[in-house]
C-alpha cells in the first residue's frame, strides 16, 4: 500500500497495512508572531523556511506533506488607523495577485518540488478569519509586552458592533477563498490544511458561531467544492484549549484537535465527530520530542490500543518543536508497523 492509498483508505474509515502519520514543525525560529511574514521583505528567512523542508526530507520521507508557509504565515492587513469597530470597513483582505499571494504560490511550488518523487499527499496551511484578524492587530503592539491590549481591540469591537466584526470576517475570508483557489489551480495541492481556534473562550462561543463561524464555513464549503481531502485543525496547545462543540459541525475530511489541552482522545473525538476520520494523540512536546525510542513505541502502542487503527492517523496535538529532529518518527512509522502486525496475529 502507497502512501496515497493508505491516506485514502484513512479518510475513508477502511482497513490500512499500518496507520499513517502526520507530524510538522515550524523552520524559523519560536518567534512566530515575529516572523510569520518577513518573507514579504527578507529573502533569507523565506529561503530558510523552503531549506527547512529539504533538511527534513533528508531525515524522514512523510506519509502527509504539509507545506509550512512561516516565513509568509498570515495574510498581512493594514489596520493603522482603526479606532472603533466602523473603522474595520476599511480594512481589506490581501488582492489574489498581490505580492505575498505570488510570494505564497512561489514557496508553495517550490516546496512541491521537494517532494517531487513521493506519492505523499501534500496540504498548504489556510487561517479562519478570527486568526488573521488577531494576529494582524496584535502585530501592532510591542511584540514582547503588549500583544493582549492590543489583541483585546477586537474583543471590544465585538462587544461594541459584531456586525462589524463580521462583516471583516466575511471579507477576509472572501479574500482567502480566493487565494485558496490560486492555490488549487496553480501549485495543485491535495487540500487545505484549515486552521481555526478559539483557545480559551477568546470569544465566547456562541458570539464565536454567529460572528465567525459564516466566514470559517465559506473557507471550507469552498475548499470541499476543490477537494475531498481538506483536513481540520483545531488549533490548541501547551494548556490553551478549545471547546469542540464550537466546531461540530464543521465539514472536512478529518479533525485534529488537542489531546491533551482539550482532554479529549482519538477515541472520544471520533465518536464527538461521529465517527469521521481524527488525527493526533501526541502531546506536542511531550514524549515525541523527549522520549526514546522505546518509550515512542509504548505511546503509539497505548494510542492504538485505545484509538484502533481505522479512520486513525498519528500526529501532535499542534506543531513539535522548531528544533524537532525529524528522523525521530522514524521510531513513529515502526512502532506502527510493529503494532499493524502483532495485530495481526491477534
Amino acid at each position: 500500500m502507497n502512501k496515497r492509498e493508505r491516506f485514502i483508505n484513512f479518510l475513508n474509515n477502511k482497513p490500512v497495512d499500518r496507520v499513517p502519520i502526520a507530524f510538522y514543525h515550524h523552520y524559523l525560529n519560536d518567534m512566530m508572531l515575529y516572523n510569520m511574514n518577513q518573507g514579504l521583505t527578507n529573502k533569507k528567512l523565506y529561503e530558510k523556511n523552503i531549506e527547512g523542508h529539504k533538511l527534513s526530507r533528508q531525515k524522514f520521507d512523510p506519509d502527509v506533506v504539509k507545506i509550512m508557509n512561516d516565513s509568509l504565515m498570515i495574510m498581512p492587513l493594514d489596520v493603522s488607523g482603526i479606532k472603533k469597530p466602523e473603522d474595520l470597513i476599511k480594512i481589506k483582505p490581501q488582492a489574489a495577485d498581490s505580492k505575498w499571494a505570488d510570494l505564497s504560490i512561489n514557496l508553495a511550488k517550490k516546496v512541491k518540488e521537494i517532494y517531487a518523487d513521493t506519492d505523499a499527499p501534500v496540504f498548504f496551511t489556510s487561517f479562519g478569519p478570527s486568526y488573521i484578524m488577531r494576529s494582524n492587530f496584535a502585530r501592532i503592539g510591542n511584540l514582547m509586552a503588549g500583544t493582549r491590549f492590543f489583541e483585546s481591540k477586537i474583543l471590544k469591537f465585538m462587544q461594541e458592533n459584531p456586525e462589524a466584526v463580521k462583516e471583516l470576517a466575511i471579507n477576509l475570508s472572501k479574500g482567502v477563498v480566493e487565494f485558496n483557489q490560486r492555490l488549487f489551480d496553480e501549485a495543485k495541492i491535495d487540500g487545505i490544511y484549515f486552521s481555526v481556534n478559539n483557545q480559551n473562550n477568546f470569544f465566547a462561543s456562541q458570539v464565536y458561531r454567529d460572528v465567525i463561524t459564516p466566514g470559517d464555513r465559506m473557507i471550507l464549503e469552498h475548499a470541499n467544492s476543490l477537494s475531498s481531502m481538506n483536513l481540520f485543525h483545531i488549533c490548541g496547545y501547551r494548556g490553551k484549549a478549545n471547546d469542540l462543540n464550537t466546531f461540530k459541525d464543521y465539514e472536512a475530511a478529518a479533525y485534529n484537535w488537542a489531546v491533551h489541552a482539550e482532554g479529549v482522545s482519538l477515541s472520544e473525538g471520533k465518536r464527538f465527530f461521529d465517527g469521521k476520520p481524527v488525527f493526533g494523540g501526541f502531546e506536542q512536546a511531550g514524549v515525541i520530542a523527549k522520549g526514546d525510542r522505546q518509550q515512542i513505541e509504548k505511546e503509539v502502542f497505548k494510542i492504538l490500543d485505545d484509538s484502533g487503527q481505522i479512520g486513525v492517523m498519528l500526529g501532535a496535538d499542534c506543531t513539535v518543536p522548531t528544533n524537532f529532529d525529524d528522523s525521530r518518527l522514524n521510531w513513529v512509522r515502526e512502532a506502527c508497523e510493529k503494532y499493524a502486525e502483532k495485530a495481526s496475529f491477534n
